[in-house]
């Protein structure tokens, strides 16, 4: 099954943070689990990384060492994406999280995540978030 990470999720995989949640972690150590990561969310990561606003172990090029060495791929954004972003509610206004649940819900793709305002746009049961 696919599984799209949000930011946090990744980052915190990686660096080994307590706060991932056990079934988070359950999920993305399962050797059937195909994951992905927005090239938003990567996006959003250098970004913050480049403002001094976030902290990595290494330097932003080890990412992408990180993403090889527990295979996630990168899901680039497509016009479809767009298309479903701009026809969401304002549940939720930052404009990552924003793209991250329109590439979930135009894929059919699970997010594993904290954030519960992505529940609201999930009401469907198609997609889900994960936590």
């Amino acid at each position: 099954m696919q599984y799209l990470l949000d930011s946090h999720t990744f980052l915190w995989y990686i660096s080994g943070n307590s706060d991932l949640s056990s079934k988070a972690k359950s999920i993305i150590e399962t050797e059937n689990s195909e994951l992905l990561i927005s090239i938003a969310s990567l996006w959003e990561i250098s970004i913050k990384y480049g403002l001094g606003k976030l902290e990595i172990n290494g330097t932003y090029d080890s990412i992408a060492e990180d993403l090889m060495e527990n295979d996630i791929e990168i899901l680039p954004i497509d016009f479809v994406h767009t298309k479903v972003q701009a026809n969401l509610p304002l549940h939720h206004k930052d404009p990552f999280d924003r793209i991250l649940i329109s590439q979930a819900l135009s894929e059919n793709i699970d997010i594993i995540g904290k954030d519960e305002v992505f529940d609201l746009y999930f009401k469907d049961g198609l997609t889900q978030r994960i936590w």
